[in-house]
């Protein structure tokens, strides 16, 4: 802490709280209260009730929830791979050439998401990419969009990667493919665990490039959120909600445990 004073440190907090709970506690528990609300015409949610919930467990819900799983792990690997293999294969090359696929890996990023789903739209919807219509098209989008934040992580991290081991591996005589499954890899799992947590929790939440993609077989839960949200269910589309974040908070959850282990080894 910066800050040693005892009355500045509790001025601190205070000063934190009181930015905190409006900017970001607060709208997540109204969501909550909203989702097992009938109601909401004062300053607090009336007519409790779980039927938004039990309505989750017996519509289509579910189905969407695991189309937005199956999606963000598909794009995460995807993105976990690119980025890694790109962050490796960079690290050699000059700075200037660098720079430049630096800011190839960052256009999706500077660019609108909707864009993103136009080009994809455009670039797969005549043979022999013809892909509009499948869930494939879908795990395409949500790869271009996240790749670039696995790509930023392992290239941060490979910075900060002592080149002592690996040097020390090949004057023993290791191959440079030993040296990366030895040594490399596993010296930068913390960081490709916190890769993937983002990639996935990113593809859990992105709807704009997603709205303009899915098939109606393939519609993960944030576009049936955007649907019961725009059909004026605000009550329905915040258990939908509370649903989809707390699935996110346990992969998060789980990947924070990978990564604890990663980094005690």
């Amino acid at each position: 802490m910066l800050v040693h004073s005892r009355p500045a440190r509790r001025a601190v907090h205070i000063l934190f709280l009181a930015l905190f709970v409006p900017v970001f506690a607060l709208p997540l528990l109204v969501i909550v209260g909203a989702s097992l609300a009938t109601g909401w015409s004062g300053a607090l949610p009336s007519g409790p009730t779980l039927t938004h919930y039990q309505d989750i467990a017996r519509g289509d819900a579910l189905d969407a929830l695991l189309t937005s799983v199956l999606t963000a792990l598909a794009a995460s690997a995807a993105a976990l791979t690119a980025g890694t293999w790109a962050a490796l294969a960079f690290a050699r090359l000059g700075r200037r050439t660098r720079r430049l696929l630096d800011g190839l890996f960052l256009l999706p990023v500077a660019v609108p998401s909707v864009v993103v789903g136009l080009s994809l739209l455009v670039a797969f919807s005549r043979p022999p990419f013809l892909l509009n219509g499948t869930p494939q098209i879908v795990v395409i989008a949500h790869g271009v969009l996240v790749t670039a934040f696995a790509y930023q992580s392992v290239t941060a991290a490979l910075t900060r990667l002592d080149p002592a081991y690996e040097q020390s591996a090949a004057g023993l005589g290791a191959r440079p493919a030993v040296v990366l499954w030895r040594i490399k890899l596993p010296l930068l799992l913390p960081s490709l665990t916190a890769a993937a947590g983002l990639c996935f929790a990113l593809s859990m939440g992105e709807v704009s490039a997603t709205m303009m993609l899915y098939p109606p077989d393939w519609m993960p839960l944030p576009v049936q959120i955007f649907a019961a949200t725009d059909r004026g269910s605000l009550f329905a589309g915040a258990a939908l909600a509370v649903t989809l974040m707390a699935t996110t908070l346990l992969a998060l959850f789980a990947v924070s445990r990978i990564r604890t282990k990663a980094t005690y080894r």
